[in-house]
């Protein structure tokens, strides 16, 4: 998982806040039982002392202190509860003690004495053998006769601290599951809320040069996203108004040129040819000529280029054998390589079927191996392949010419881009051949990468959508 995601951080914020939450009411939960329980046994014992106050020691009279035990033992019972009384005179003389529980939980001789009393009534919690602990209460009273006493009672808070222990057991265990829930439930949520999104994302994708009349899908909710969505929609129309323009434009400019310029052409190639002519000037009119020459080719190649960014190339598809047609192509190239002594193998046995316009894609042949001619020095090779690899009908064009710097490479099939100081002086062109191969190769469905080396050569290659036989 992405951990810079949206996603990612919604539901670690929303997962860990819900934590925190769940943790902090465990801990109130643990402590305000704790508190409530241990409170409701200190007032027990209270009630039980003041109980025993009132009924037997207010009532005493002299020489009844024996039969302090059996009005305990029959009112309280504290044996057979667990409970523990002790009732003392103030000079610390004990009247009477419980004897040892039915449970055998403790043994009523480990409860220490307290001493001296400075408050009429007060609870401790104290400790007794065997990491027992004890909630002990006591009050001090006053007979008929005058006589004080001091009345004790007490009882184990084992069982509460038992029970405290199991509830933060289940609280433990219950966190991870919690946890789980919380993440689960927090990542659907987040997930269901950025839906529209991803939709919006996939729709980008789909948006190039060729379809920018398609539009962002817009959820009607009213919210962030509706306005993001619209926001969008509104900027991908002004692209599409820019680039139509920008489109048009290069299309009727390059239009406009053909005409002049092949008059110019003209014109000049006939006035090349009047023999009362100098040699300097007929020298001059055939370096215009030539550069007429030039200039008619770029105006081709933008016309071209404009047409491929309006869809043409999409509009004539068959199926064809690319292998054939690289061959083809190869034998018509090599009698230009042959002016530079280079030698172009070809390597097409097997047909190759792909679907496309085959005049534009005879176009990308042409491009790449007019391309290595140019940049392959004299006595060099040139080879041409093609496969069907995974699924893929892959073209390769590769020499061992001059190469392209390692800078270079992310621009090589930009319009007008030329890495001049890696070429040699004898090369000519505006920069646009490759940019067309990549435009044909786009309009198929196709891509195109280059590997390089300098001074060492270079592999373009080209990968088609396999098409049915």
């Amino acid at each position: 998982m992405n951990t810079r995601s949206i996603t990612f951080r919604l539901v670690l914020w929303y997962t860990g806040l819900l934590t925190g939450i769940f943790i902090l009411l465990g801990i109130l939960l643990y402590l305000g039982l704790q508190h409530f329980v241990v409170s409701d046994r200190k007032e027990m014992q209270m009630h039980r002392n003041r109980s025993i106050a009132t009924t037997i020691i207010t009532h005493l009279q002299p020489g009844d202190e024996k039969h302090v035990a059996g009005e305990i033992e029959s009112l309280y019972q504290p044996e057979v509860y667990s409970r523990f009384i002790r009732i003392s005179r103030a000079d610390g003389t004990v009247v009477y003690r419980s004897g040892e529980p039915a449970d055998g939980s403790f043994n009523p001789e480990d409860v220490p004495k307290l001493s001296p009393f400075e408050q009429d009534e007060f609870t401790r919690i104290i400790s007794l053998p065997g990491n027992k602990t004890m909630i002990l209460g006591g009050i001090y009273c006053v007979s008929q006769n005058t006589q004080h006493f001091y009345v004790e009672s007490g009882m184990l808070l084992d069982p509460v601290e038992e029970m405290l222990r199991h509830l933060f057991m289940q609280l433990a265990l219950c966190l991870p599951l919690a946890v789980a829930i919380i993440a689960v439930g927090g990542w659907l949520l987040v997930r269901r809320a950025l839906q529209p999104v991803a939709e919006i994302t996939r729709a980008a994708e789909q948006i190039t040069q060729h379809n920018t009349s398609e539009r962002m899908p817009v959820a009607h909710t009213g919210d962030e996203l509706e306005k993001l969505s619209l926001s969008l929609n509104r900027m991908i129309a002004r692209l599409d108004d820019a680039l139509r323009n920008s489109t048009r434009f290069v299309a009727d400019a390059s239009h406009e040129l053909r005409t002049p310029l092949t008059i110019l052409y003209g014109e000049l190639e006939m006035l090349a040819q009047d023999d009362d002519l100098p040699e300097e000037t007929r020298d001059r009119i055939l370096s215009l000529l030539e550069e007429v020459g030039e200039l008619g080719k770029i105006v081709e190649q933008l016309f071209a280029l404009s047409r491929l960014d309006a869809g043409e190339a999409q509009t004539e598809w068959k199926a064809l054998d690319l292998a054939e047609l690289a061959r083809t192509t190869a034998d018509q190239m090599s009698l230009l390589a042959e002016d530079k002594h280079i030698l172009i193998g070809c390597d097409a046995s097997q047909p190759v079927v792909i679907e496309g316009d085959r005049a534009r894609i005879k176009q990308i042949v042409v491009n790449l191996l007019d391309n290595a001619i140019k940049y392959t020095p004299e006595n060099g090779s040139i080879q041409l392949s093609v496969n069907a690899l995974n699924g893929q009908a892959v073209l390769e064009v590769s020499d061992n010419g001059i190469g392209i710097p390692a800078e270079a490479l992310p621009h090589v099939c930009e319009r007008f881009f030329r890495v001049d100081q890696s070429r040699s002086a004898e090369s000519v062109g505006a920069g646009l051949g490759l940019s067309i191969v990549k435009s044909i190769c786009t309009a198929h469905g196709a891509q195109v990468d280059v590997q390089s080396i300098v001074r060492q050569g270079s592999c373009f290659r080209v990968r088609f959508p396999l098409g049915s036989n």
